[in-house]
């Protein structure tokens, strides 16, 4: 009875009902419940019925937090895009933690601060997270909103001593930083003597102003641009050492995964969330954690630099790596939307440790590949993700396809794919060459590969 229920709802034309959440709910079909809505756009539905719907996953999430910490952090996601509340947050947060996703955590936890300020659960809890990674100033200014006549109010303040004390260790370290930056800059040190700085041939940075007034630092893969925000020289060596250190981390991985990584120069430029609306316009500000557009890889909201951060440094980079193999700064013919983006999306994939899409988004893959409406990729060449109907769905879908043809040869064949391509060959007559199928034969293949899971 359950299956046939489930399947009624995935096929429901109209999507399935608040009624129906809630039954599910009463039922504790925790399962059944989230496939029902893994799929379904909350925009679809009034605030009331949002609100319902919500109520009914959060349930499932407090309920599985001790004994099945990852469906209820899937439970928890799907909950807090219904009705952003202060208990759906928490759910997250707890269940991310559970499942070692400390940067889903931290962005749970951020968006509660945000959202509740007069609840002093989300500062003290992101000052605790951020004191364990490390990050003691960070730490400080997340208890320093803790409202001081909160019930966490005691505790903030004694991890609050803990962060300063943390933070001055860090002295020595800033000190060494900017000792760092003047010989970078060829200024003079306290003995009189002076460096000539870097030269940017090599792998070796130079940093410096722009005409434009950014910081810059550069060398013979990255030209890193941002703006200073009065920070002193203690501050931008240390911003810039901890940029240039996740750079180098992206040209390290991208070559393990792919065999090949790019090696002319490419800009990457580095907003706050607020320099970020302004120069790219408040929707992509809300929509993405960055993009790769003009030849530059741009990065939203990089004052604090998370593991998503990061991982959205490797994503972009990957289009850069892309861009150069079919030659596009001499005009170049552009591969398929689908599996550019798809190829960054699994190589970030493997970055945060994982072979296979994080676990939410695997169910509603499956879901979706089990009801017969995942995204089709000759839908997706020539159009932005971003702008489909569900783009987590959409990106899914093209790191798979990438993923089907990856172990069938290997990031080589893919590569030469790309480059072909690139001279002009058109994209089906390439992989047909290549893979030796088209591209309705690898949509089936990529369901059949999701059905499996």
């Amino acid at each position: 009875m359950r299956a046939l229920l489930l399947a009624a709802l995935l096929s429901a034309n109209p999507p399935p009902t608040s009624a129906q959440a809630q039954k599910l709910a009463v039922q504790r079909a925790w399962e059944d419940l989230y496939l029902a809505w893994a799929s379904v756009d909350p925009k679809g539905y009034p605030a009331p019925e949002r609100r319902t719907i919500a109520a009914s996953l959060l349930k499932g999430c407090e309920a599985l937090a001790g004994s099945d910490a990852v469906m209820a952090y899937s439970l928890g996601e799907r909950a807090v895009l219904f009705d952003e509340s202060s208990p759906g947050l928490r759910c997250v947060a707890r269940t991310a933690l559970a499942t070692e996703q400390r940067g889903a955590a931290e962005v749970a936890l951020r968006q509660g601060l945000e959202r509740f300020p007069k609840e002093g659960h989300f500062g003290l809890e992101l000052g605790r997270l951020l004191l364990e990674d490390k990050d003691p100033r960070g730490a400080l200014a997340a208890l320093e909103k803790v409202p001081p006549r909160s019930p966490e109010a005691a505790k903030a303040r004694a991890l609050v001593q803990k962060a300063r004390g943390e933070s001055a260790q860090e002295n020595d370290a800033r000190a060494q930083a900017r000792a760092i930056e003047r010989r970078f800059n060829g200024e003079t040190d306290e003995q009189g003597s002076s460096a000539q700085p870097a030269s940017a041939s090599g792998l070796a940075y130079e940093s410096g102003v722009g005409e434009d007034g950014m910081r810059t630092r550069a060398n013979s893969r990255f030209v890193v641009k941002y703006f200073n925000n009065a920070r002193d020289f203690g501050q931008r060596a240390e911003y810039e050492g901890r940029i240039v250190s996740a750079l180098d981390e992206a040209h390290a991985h991208t070559r393990e995964v792919l065999g090949e990584a790019r090696e002319s120069p490419v800009d990457v430029v580095l907003y706050t969330r607020e320099e970020f609306r302004t120069h790219q316009g408040a929707a992509l500000a809300r929509a993405v954690a960055g993009l790769y557009s003009n030849g530059a890889i741009r990065i939203n909201d990089a004052a604090e630099l998370t593991p998503q951060t990061k991982a959205t440094l490797v994503h972009e980079y990957v289009h850069a790596v892309v861009d150069d193999l079919v030659h596009a700064d001499r005009g170049g013919q552009q591969v398929p939307i689908w599996l550019n983006e798809g190829l960054a999306e699994l190589v970030e994939w493997r970055y945060l440790g994982s072979d296979k899409p994080p676990y939410a988004l695997g169910n509603r893959l499956r879901g979706a590949a089990q009801s017969g409406q995942l995204p089709r990729l000759s839908q997706m060449a020539g159009q932005a993700l971003i702008q489909q109907r569900d783009p987590a769905l959409a990106y899914g879908t093209s790191a798979v396809a990438v993923q089907e043809l990856m172990r069938e040869g290997g990031p080589g064949r893919l590569l030469e794919l790309i480059r072909e391509v690139g001279q002009g060959t058109a994209f089906e007559e390439a992989l047909q060459r290549r893979y030796g199928r088209s591209v309705p034969e690898l949509e089936e293949a990529v369901k059949a590969a999701l059905s499996r899971r």
